[in-house]
């Protein structure tokens, strides 16, 4: 089991329900394209400029919550692909306290970008609130089989909870990925903040909860190494 950060899960629902204010779409560049809170796919459809698409699904861990503009994983993805002379474009359609029932609720807008490959990091916040396993499971699998039927790669991020938990709640929260990654037979990122989270806080912000763009980076080099293999 991976060693989790060592915060209270209240202090984690209050941190990840409160949706900051929209960052601006277009931050330092080589910056990845940001959808508003609202998931406007539409306006980020609009500035397609023949790259295939990259889209960063899921929640304050995926939106950059607490740092500034430009330094979300997506952004550092981004700066990644281009150094390597990887001509896609990643689309960061984070949003802070967003659950897999939200996730589901918006797959239209996230369909409306023409994505080529998804990462999907979306069921934190449905972990730390409690809510029923079955529930999180359906609709992460409803999310990844429209995605697929549109024909979209996907990069599944596992997650974990707080030993306060329990094991063997744990156990079966974490065996939702594994179980749909084997499925589905997707790419699954085991933990999306190992070496970040599971580092004595040196990556993490002050809350302890989210990333500090040193570890938004160090995520970003993760995700790259998974996604790597499909960015034909």
């Amino acid at each position: 089991m991976y060693r989790f950060l060592l915060f209270s899960a209240a202090a984690l629902l209050v941190a990840c329900g409160n949706r900051p204010e929209a960052a601006p779409a277009e931050s330092a560049a080589p910056p990845a394209q940001a959808l508003n809170p609202g998931g406007d796919a539409a306006a980020a459809a609009g500035r397609n400029d023949g790259r295939p698409a990259l889209v960063a699904f899921g929640d304050s861990l995926t939106a950059g919550y607490g740092v500034d503009a430009g330094l979300s994983y997506p952004d550092f993805l981004q700066k990644k692909l281009d150094r390597e002379g990887i001509r896609w474009r990643v689309v960061n359609a984070g949003i802070s306290g967003e659950t897999t029932a939200g996730g589901l609720n918006r797959i239209e807008s996230i369909l409306k970008l023409k994505p080529d490959l998804v990462v999907l990091e979306l069921g934190g916040n449905d972990g730390l609130r409690g809510l029923p396993l079955d529930q999180t499971r359906s609709n992460l699998e409803a999310i990844i089989t429209r995605l697929r039927g549109a024909g979209i790669q996907v990069v599944l991020a596992g997650m974990t909870l707080p030993p306060n938990y329990g094991p063997q709640y744990i156990r079966q929260f974490e065996n939702i990925y594994k179980d749909l990654a084997r499925k589905y037979k997707l790419p699954l990122i085991p933990f999306f903040l190992e070496g970040v989270a599971t580092v004595d806080g040196k990556y993490m912000q002050s809350d302890g909860i989210h990333a500090t763009a040193e570890g938004n980076q160090k995520v970003a080099e993760t995700v790259f190494r998974y996604a790597k293999p499909l960015l034909n």
